[in-house]
């Protein structure tokens, strides 16, 4: 069995820290949330969401629906990001009436 030096080696040379310091925003400044999906970008950031069999088979559905009938080759987490950003979205803007709360409510 490897030992915890093993596993949690680094495995690329790095030129910097292994964690960046993220300036605090200026405090005359409201942060300004990132109003588009990143698309194909490089992420940082990672979280773990855990689905249903069914739920990940809607989610498959729908991204070889995207390529086959619109040619659009995207990921699951693109899709997700996407999906994530149209929500998101509508939760600013509709608030109260927006389907996120009243289906959440509904729960």
């Amino acid at each position: 069995m490897p030992a915890a030096d093993d596993l949690f080696r680094p495995t690329a040379e790095s030129a910097g820290p292994a964690v960046r310091a993220v300036p605090d925003p200026p405090a005359d400044v409201p942060e300004q949330p990132q109003k588009g999906p990143s698309g194909r970008v490089r992420h940082d950031e990672k979280i773990t969401v855990y689905v249903t069999a069914a739920e990940l088979m809607e989610l498959e559905r729908a991204r070889l629906t995207l390529r086959g009938e619109h040619g659009m080759a995207v990921d699951r987490g693109r899709l997700v990001r996407e999906a994530l950003h149209l929500v998101l979205g509508e939760l600013e803007s509709e608030g109260e009436g927006s389907a996120l709360v009243r289906r959440l409510r509904e729960s």
